[in-house]
């Protein structure tokens, strides 16, 4: 994937727009991403946490990527979402390494749950890596905490004031780290909770004003936001946005109300195609609030 995933933002940025990461976890949904993406002639990210790159394989997932960059001519991102979430097991950054020897073409790397300081330090030293072994790499960095899981849940969640993202340590971290993406917190979450996430607006614009002139703005936990609220952050500054807990969820409605329908059904190509289209649906809506439809010209 020899092309400058920095390029993507910084169309982005100009456009103002924003584009989504689309998490995988199969070779069937990456086929429902790409599929959209053509349709739109929009770029995409493929995302993969570490647990849907265990599942993939590291080069299984290029290489899947890859080939479909090559049929397409979309010059497609491969992001590590979320490498090291809980912190617990940084040594030498090792996952760094494999994921960029495998040849993914960029980095999310979240200290999120770290003392700022040693954010400061780790997230430096994977920039520094990145940088390292390919210039053109696009690595994000994360400040502020996100309450919820990938999931679809009943409860409500708590927002405390320290988990949301502060401008002015906002403007310090990516000077410091000097990172090309800032994923914050402003009353996102991951997962679909009981309670519709309420975005601080206000916060987005000053951390965007902040910041601009050194990395754009990312908002995970895409999922459960009305698009309304999306396209106000996009015009805010929010170049990025994430997307996984409705890809599930579609995906496995579909492949359930197939089996309820079909229960005597073996053949995975023909039970499968239900949940790649459930999919594809939720990507197109997705791609058309972003704004990034028509914008994978030949410029990259």
């Amino acid at each position: 994937m020899n092309f400058s995933t920095k390029q993507y933002f910084k169309k982005a940025e100009e456009g103002n727009y924003a584009i989504g990461q689309f998490n995988c976890s199969s070779a069937d949904q990456v086929k429902a991403v790409i599929l959209v993406a053509q349709k739109l002639n929009a770029p995409v990210i493929v995302g993969t946490s570490e647990g849907e790159s265990k599942f993939m394989g590291l080069r299984q997932a290029v290489k899947l990527v890859e080939s479909y960059q090559e049929e397409t001519g979309l010059p497609i991102i491969l992001n590590a979402d979320h490498t090291y979430k809980d912190a617990k097991d940084i040594q030498n950054l090792d996952k760094i390494k494999a994921l960029l020897d495998a040849g993914y073409n960029s980095i999310h790397f979240d200290g999120s749950v770290l003392p700022y300081q040693e954010n400061v330090k780790w997230t430096s030293e994977v920039v520094k890596m990145c940088k390292e072994k390919n210039p053109d790499i696009s690595v994000e960095g994360e400040l502020g905490f996100l309450p919820g899981a990938s999931k679809v849940s009943k409860e409500k969640l708590e927002f405390k004031e320290e988990y949301f993202t502060d401008p002015e340590k906002a403007l310090e971290f990516v000077k410091v780290t000097g990172v090309d993406r800032l994923a914050v917190s402003v009353g996102n979450s991951h997962g679909i909770s009981a309670d519709e996430p309420k975005l601080d607006f206000d916060r987005i614009a000053k951390i965007n004003e902040k910041v601009r002139d050194y990395a754009v703005l990312v908002l995970h936990g895409g999922s459960g936001i009305p698009d309304e609220d999306i396209k106000k952050a996009i015009l805010l500054g929010i170049r990025k946005i994430n997307v996984n807990t409705e890809l599930r969820a579609a995906f496995t409605i579909a492949l359930k109300d197939y089996f309820i329908k079909n229960p005597e059904e073996t053949t995975p190509y023909k039970y499968l195609q239900a949940s790649i289209d459930a999919m594809q649906k939720v990507v197109e809506n997705k791609i058309i609030v972003f704004g990034s439809g028509g914008k994978a010209g030949s410029s990259f």
